[in-house]
């Protein structure tokens, strides 16, 4: 019943006709448990609560569907005032973005020209920032972009997904760029000819890859809510010397908040990725089929009204 219900989330993220509608509506009916408001100074407000928590940040001004240069020049210009926001304030974050919000879909050059606008600014404002992973028919198109913009900056990174058959493969090849890697298990919802089908698989493979980036040298994100997977992590590294300056803890904004703030007072980096905008259903829609227990908290806010 879950893996149904987790497919028909999934299949509702990707539903244009409803990401339309939500756009128009407004994230009032739920989303706000997920998604820090709809402007640069709601997200700063939260970012700045977070800080003060002794938590790091990585923002992000959601967007998805972007199929015009018009647009996609418009979702660079807004991720531009977030990192000079985060500057201004000096807020403690960093910055995250989805390559398809800068027009991967649309052109190359429509692409790089706006990453690399992003990427000027971002080393003004000493901001880092880390490219999002989409579904799999986008992963080798932004890892190929990843790898030409990591030749240009060190100030970026991007992310693998252990439900990837291929992604031990690619950890080891972007060993050859000391990349900085987001590790996640993966939100998508993909076929059993590209990605493991079974959670024990997708776990395996995590606790693998953490382990290959750990001893590669190169900075690990550990992108997980799962407590196997943290404490998996914080074994290893006790266990081979492994600095806590080399990787860090990531979880999403609203969930698990308590947790997150146990692992900051127990020394680890902890950062909480905090999206923002109007564009926000396929992310909101993602985080329910992660879990969806959380459609009965949604429910029961749309109902409230």
């Amino acid at each position: 019943m879950e893996k149904l219900m987790r497919d028909f989330f999934l299949f509702l993220s990707t539903n244009r006709m409803m990401t339309r509608f939500a756009k128009k509506y407004g994230s009032s009916f739920g989303a706000s448990r997920f998604v820090a408001g709809e402007t640069i100074d709601e997200a700063v407000q939260v970012i700045k609560e977070l800080n003060g928590k002794g938590l790091d940040v990585t923002i992000d001004y959601l967007g998805e569907f972007v199929d015009n240069e018009k647009e996609a020049n418009e979702m660079a210009d807004q991720t531009i005032e977030a990192i000079n926001a985060i500057g201004r304030e000096k807020l403690n974050s960093q910055l995250s973005l989805k390559l398809t919000s800068m027009g991967l879909d649309i052109s190359e050059k429509v692409v790089m020209e706006n990453m690399r606008r992003i990427l000027k600014e971002a080393e003004k404002n000493q901001v880092f920032v880390t490219i999002d992973m989409e579904n799999y028919s986008r992963c080798q198109k932004t890892l190929d972009i990843f790898k030409k913009l990591r030749t240009e900056s060190e100030n970026i990174g991007t992310v693998i997904q252990s439900y990837l058959y291929r992604s031990e493969q690619d950890i080891m090849d972007l060993n050859n760029y000391s990349a900085s890697l987001r590790l996640v298990k993966g939100a998508y919802k993909e076929s059993s000819e590209v990605a493991y089908p079974n959670k024990a698989d997708v776990d395996k493979n995590l606790k693998k890859i953490i382990e290959n980036h750990l001893q590669n040298g190169n900075y690990t994100a550990v992108a997980s809510h799962d407590d196997a997977i943290i404490e998996h992590t914080k074994k290893y590294v006790k266990e081979n010397n492994i600095p806590n300056s080399q990787f860090e803890f990531q979880m999403l904004y609203g969930i698990r908040p308590e947790r997150q703030i146990e692992l900051a007072e127990e020394g680890y980096t902890m950062r909480v990725y905090v999206p923002y905008g109007t564009d926000w259903y396929g992310y909101f829609m993602r985080r329910i089929a992660e879990r969806p227990a959380n459609a009965a908290f949604i429910l029961k806010g749309i109902f409230k009204k």
